[in-house]
């Protein structure tokens, strides 16, 4: 790990100025935030990351679960996933939260891993964490390997020519089905941003992951008020039943009326290379019967623009069955 200098500012406008000299919020930057570390010092250790400076944001006010005026909620930047996920408003509220928090990583990390960093969370893709290897993510331009190498836990939505890396997150594939926005503080002023809009597709620049400009400091999340009677489920497949990342997942929240489908959001996770909402799933389910039939043509429609790759062609029937069981235990509920 290189040497770095560790700073702890007064005040959120102080870390943001000294952010914002930074050359690049993305991948490289030389100034990062750091609050519970889980990732990023982890990829510090493998010289993936190596910033010359950290600025520590724990002692800033961004600790906070408050309701809003609008009926939601309010959720801090370094709100740590435990308290998150266990948090009374979220269980009754927003389960589909509180399950996909408590269904990552371990009780220690959750213990230690915010909101904010959690939103953040790189990729587990091994030629990125791996200097030796070219990667397009971490170095633009030394190629991909991992598309015709070791892909089996990689996407099969969202990829290009140049990444195929999946986004790791459980957190934000229910807070895609959430509709939540993300705010940040930036050195002209704040930004509500859709969760939807936040991360990137790769495209042919899979150096960069989010919307973030140097200085950018993510506050707190909302989400808006509950929907009333609607039903919420996240399911997570995966090769363990505990410690491991998803190779597929699916966050649903879904209201049934006289036994037809009145609302639907549907996200998926482990298979697209950002958190996947599929407003095509949801499209075809609305005002259709809750049954299994019309879910496995909605788990179709969501799938059938995958490209899998030469080991984790398997994913595209996993998904459509994880959806599929979301949407059935959701409505058995």
């Amino acid at each position: 790990m290189n040497t770095f200098e560790f700073i702890r500012p007064r005040d959120p406008a102080q870390a943001i100025a000294m952010a914002a000299q930074a050359k690049t919020a993305q991948q490289g930057a030389d100034v990062r935030f750091v609050a519970g570390g889980t990732t990023l010092l982890d990829l510090m250790k493998l010289n993936v990351e190596t910033p010359s400076r950290l600025i520590d944001i724990n002692r800033l006010p961004l600790d906070k679960i408050e309701s809003t005026s609008e009926g939601g909620l309010k959720i801090g930047a370094t709100v740590r996933n435990a308290d998150l996920a266990h948090h009374p408003v979220v269980q009754r509220d927003y389960p589909v939260l509180s399950q996909a928090l408590l269904a990552g990583a371990s009780a220690q990390l959750r213990n230690m891993a915010t909101t904010a960093g959690n939103l953040l969370q790189r990729t587990r893709c091994m030629y990125f964490r791996d200097t030796a290897m070219p990667c397009n993510k971490r170095e633009h331009g030394t190629g991909c390997p991992a598309i015709t190498g070791s892909n089996r836990m990689l996407a099969v939505l969202g990829t290009s020519e140049q990444c195929i890396a999946t986004n790791p997150s459980d957190m934000c594939v229910a807070l895609a089905a959430l509709e939540a926005t993300i705010h940040v503080q930036r050195p002209m002023g704040s930004r509500a941003i859709p969760i939807g809009d936040f991360h990137l597709l790769p495209g042919s620049t899979p150096n960069r992951e989010t919307v973030l400009e140097a200085g950018d400091l993510i506050t707190h999340v909302t989400l808006p008020s509950p929907i009333a009677g609607s039903k919420q489920v996240y399911l997570k497949l995966r090769d363990r039943a505990s410690y491991e990342f998803a190779l597929a997942s699916a966050a649903v929240v879904i209201t049934v009326v006289a036994g037809n489908v009145a609302l639907a959001r549907i996200a998926l996770g482990g298979v697209g290379t950002k958190p996947w909402r599929s407003r095509e799933a949801e499209f075809a389910l609305i005002g259709k019967a809750a049954n299994g039939t019309n879910f496995r043509n909605a788990a179709e429609v969501t799938m059938r623009n995958a490209k899998p790759q030469s080991e984790n062609g398997f994913k595209v029937e996993l998904a459509k069955r994880c959806l599929v069981h979301a949407l059935q235990t959701a409505t058995n509920a």
